[in-house]
C-alpha cells in the first residue's frame, strides 16, 4: 500500500503552495476541488483532464499533496483527494479563497 507523504499545517511554505498553483492543470484540479463538496477520487476531480497522461496526472496531484494544498486518502481501492482548507486558512488566511477568485475571473472583453 501506498503511503502518501502530507506535510504537518505548521510547516507549509507560501512558495511551495504559490509554485504549486502556478501550473495552469494544478489551478485547475484545485478549482474542481474546491467546487466538491466532498472529496474527489482522482478519476472524478480529473475528468476535464482527459487528455492529460496518467502519469502526468500523478505528478501532478503529488505536487499538491506534497505543498499542502490536497490531502489523499485512501477508499478501498480509490485515492480520494480533498483540499486542505482548514490547513490553508490557519497558515495563509484568505490566500486560496482570493486565488480562486482570481482565477475564475473572466479578463475584461
Amino acid at each position: 500500500m501506498v503511503a502518501f507523504v502530507h506535510p504537518p499545517a505548521e510547516t507549509l511554505q507560501l512558495s511551495h503552495v504559490l509554485t504549486a498553483l502556478s501550473d495552469p492543470v494544478r489551478l485547475n484540479i484545485v478549482q474542481v476541488l474546491a467546487g466538491a463538496d466532498c472529496g474527489l477520487n482522482c478519476t472524478a476531480s480529473t475528468a476535464p483532464f482527459g487528455n492529460v497522461p496518467k502519469s502526468t496526472l500523478s505528478h501532478h496531484f503529488r505536487v499538491l499533496r506534497e505543498s499542502g494544498l490536497v490531502e489523499t486518502t485512501k477508499r478501498g481501492v480509490e485515492n480520494i483527494n480533498t483540499l486542505r482548507w482548514d490547513d490553508l486558512e490557519r497558515r495563509f488566511p484568505g490566500l486560496l479563497p482570493q486565488i480562486l477568485a482570481s482565477a475564475s475571473a473572466k479578463a475584461p472583453d
